[in-house]
């Protein structure tokens, strides 16, 4: 065991080449979007990490590359310390069992062909748990720390017999069934009702406590990150333009994109006068991004020298690195067009 962050992410890109139409079919260059373009960050054990951002910003794929399902163009991943580039087989089965993922459609994630016993038990016969009795011990284990009691009127129920936050809960059942050490959620609460986020939000937190997990959470809702995560990288097209602590991005955003998403987010105060941020509502072209900072074209700060400036992570305040070049005391409304 490493006694740095349990996970280090360094220079990581992901590029999707893009097929030619008919109007490049002479353009000898390949073109690629850079769905994650040179990211590094670290996540301690135990810490809870926020990803943010719109669609598009990179997000979910930096997850999904994270957890494996998908191969990183190039950079390094280490997980306690060790590259995962250089795993053998048995290096990736163990993997597997310290690093899951629940996804954003519990209406997709589990086989309706499986009821939920066979969904859950599924991942401990794949990693050699044989013993009926074992298997079935930790099924409803998992059921109960995932807060479907009992176990019993549970576990041969199908999807279509379960409620959209059941649903989610069983996927999280499945995924905790191993005891992994790091839990990836891809937006968990998005697709249900309000009244059931904060449920599944606050489970999240106690299998922080109960199991020691380290999380990695993926969403756009910078309000449910706040009350979630101990810290925030906030991504804009393929980019980490800001991270630190959760609170102070929320309060003090250094970045101009943090402060466009921080205002959107809903405050329960009738008094409370909000700090409108306007933006143009169309990202650039994925492929053909600006030179300098991304988010120049839709800043309401952009100055002249925005666009040539170099992408680093300066540190604003204790802990919180912004990619704007500016100062929060130095922004200035734009002055170019």
């Amino acid at each position: 065991m490493s006694n740095g962050p349990l996970i280090k992410v360094e220079k990581l890109t992901k590029y999707y080449p893009v097929r030619r139409r008919l109007r490049r079919l002479f353009d000898r260059e390949q073109h690629y979007v850079r769905a994650v373009d040179d990211i590094s960050l670290e996540v301690e054990r135990g810490e809870i990490l926020g990803l943010a951002g719109e669609s598009g910003s990179g997000k979910t794929t930096t997850g999904e590359i994270i957890v494996r399902l998908q191969e990183a163009t190039s950079g390094v991943i280490l997980l306690d310390g060790h590259p995962l580039e250089a795993d053998t087989r048995a290096d990736r089965k163990r993997f597997r069992r310290e690093v899951q993922m629940i996804f954003q459609d519990p209406y997709e994630t589990l086989n309706p062909r499986f009821n939920v016993f066979e969904t859950i038990a599924e991942p401990l016969r794949i990693h050699g748990v044989r013993l009926k009795s074992e298997i079935a011990r930790r099924v409803s284990e998992s059921l109960e720390i995932a807060e479907l009691k009992p176990a019993a009127n549970y576990l041969h129920r199908f999807p279509h017999e379960l409620s959209g936050g059941q649903r989610q809960r069983v996927a999280i059942a499945r995924g905790i069934v191993l005891e992994p050490k790091v839990l990836i959620a891809d937006e968990p609460v998005s697709m249900l009702d309000v009244s059931i986020r904060a449920d599944i939000l606050n489970l999240l937190k106690r299998l922080r406590r109960r199991m020691g997990l380290t999380m990695i959470y993926v969403s756009h809702d910078l309000a449910t990150i706040k009350y979630l995560c101990d810290r925030i990288a906030v991504m804009y097209l393929g980019k980490i333009v800001e991270i630190g602590p959760a609170d102070e991005v929320i309060a003090y955003p250094q970045h101009p994109y943090t402060r466009v998403l921080v205002s959107s987010v809903p405050v329960a105060d009738p008094d409370y006068v909000r700090a409108e941020v306007s933006v143009d509502d169309a990202p650039p072209d994925q492929i053909n991004l600006p030179e300098g900072c991304r988010f120049t074209p839709r800043c309401p700060f952009a100055q002249s020298d925005c666009a040539g400036c170099d992408h680093r992570l300066l540190e604003r305040r204790p802990k919180q690195f912004s990619a704007c070049i500016y100062t929060e005391a130095e922004l200035k409304p734009r002055s170019i067009p």
